[in-house]
């Protein structure tokens, strides 16, 4: 579990956020949203390490970041895995080499260790025939499906996604969002998603944390979000006629409940 506790930060003149207290729970798909300039990925570089809070704290299962030395603060990043946006493959490096880049840095493994540990996630994220080839070589949902992979390959007790579904069309977007939840339950991840994705929302949102100018304005569950009075989530959420909808349908089926 990660907790923060009255997280401000402020760039310049600028508070971009303002007294975050939230936790991101253990073996969940924990996720981000907001509008642009929400201060969501703020929040998610500060719970990276990238950005140090003016004040407050983050602690990693009862680990405060601020309060770690310098080696400390490197073994609790060898515990960390990192989906970036736009997948950051290396161009220049296979599939395979890749995803045992990772290994390669921060471990002592042999060899065989490390490609028989590639060949396991490979396997697990379903990448077909795939270790030999380039980034160049295969389609945007298979790069995610090697960020993922990579992500993963060295047991991470904490698993952040920055906006994983960008680019890919709905349907990869649903099987992307699936595998994430599927590798979060199954190895008990702390798994932390930044998204402006709605269909992620109602795919795997377990945990949703949303911000608004710089301030936690909402927090709940997938089901949740679709009753919530809450204004700023509404006019956040249901922006469009498709989600007016089901909101309108969920809370009529709710009323028929109730009867």
């Amino acid at each position: 579990m990660i907790e923060v506790k009255d997280i401000v930060k402020t760039f310049g003149e600028q508070t971009v956020l303002k007294g975050i207290t939230t936790k991101f729970e253990t073996g969940k798909t924990n996720l981000i949203i907001g509008q642009s300039g929400s201060g969501k990925t703020v929040l998610l570089k500060c719970l990276l390490g990238i950005h140090q809070p003016d004040s407050g704290s983050i602690s990693y299962d009862g680990r405060i970041y601020q309060d770690l030395n310098k080696d400390e603060k490197t073994d609790l990043r060898t515990e960390i895995g990192m989906v970036f946006q736009g997948s950051a493959l290396f161009d220049s490096m296979t599939v395979e080499e890749n995803i045992g880049f990772p290994l390669k840095m921060f471990t002592n493994k042999s060899e065989s260790e490390i490609r028989d540990r590639v060949n396991f996630v490979i396997d697990r994220v379903n990448l077909i025939n795939a270790n030999k080839k380039l980034p160049s070589e295969i389609s945007g949902g298979m790069q995610k499906r090697v960020a993922i992979a990579r992500a993963i390959v060295n047991n991470p007790k904490y698993l952040f996604c920055d906006e994983p579904n960008s680019g890919l069309d709905p349907k990869t977007s649903v099987v992307i969002d699936n595998l994430i939840h599927e590798i979060t339950e199954e190895y008990q991840i702390t798994t932390v998603i930044n998204t402006h994705d709605m269909n992620s929302v109602m795919e795997i949102g377990e945990n949703i944390v949303f911000l608004k100018e710089g301030v936690l304005a909402w927090q709940g569950d997938k089901s949740q979000i679709f009753k919530t009075d809450n204004e700023a989530v509404v006019d956040f959420v249901y922006s469009s006629d498709l989600f007016k909808k089901v909101r309108k349908a969920q809370l009529a089926q709710d009323r028929n409940n109730i009867l």
